[in-house]
């Protein structure tokens, strides 16, 4: 019994990690300057409350009186042979491509991806 509660914690604990990874908040204090219905992000730009908007390097933000809450929108590859293959980035299309060390003109195969 035991066990089987510690395995089912570890389990959990990883999912949750999995989860978490793609996401983030940036808590902030609010400037008693700024208008009480808009928030500033770390660029200095200011968002109204509880709006989205998308960022440069392919997450999706919004703001809340507590922070700017933002998620990754970029699947990133996983499963795949790290010491033949290596991933690139493409920010016009927020995706990544798999491919071969040797012949960067060849994909190689993913098995899974996480958002």
């Amino acid at each position: 019994m035991r066990n089987t509660l510690l395995g089912s914690l570890v389990v959990f604990a990883s999912l949750l990690v999995l989860c978490n990874t793609q996401c983030y908040v940036e808590l902030y204090d609010k400037n008693p300057e700024d208008p009480p219905d808009e928030c500033r992000d770390l660029d200095g730009v200011t968002h109204k409350l509880n709006v989205e908007w998308k960022t440069e390097n392919c997450c999706t933000c919004s703001c809340d009186e507590t922070g700017i809450h933002c998620c990754n929108t970029a699947a990133i590859p996983g499963g795949f042979d790290t010491t033949k293959c290596k991933t690139i980035f493409h920010k016009d299309t927020c995706s990544y491509s798999v491919v071969e060390l040797e012949n960067p003109d060849k994909e190689c195969p993913v098995s899974s991806w996480i958002l």
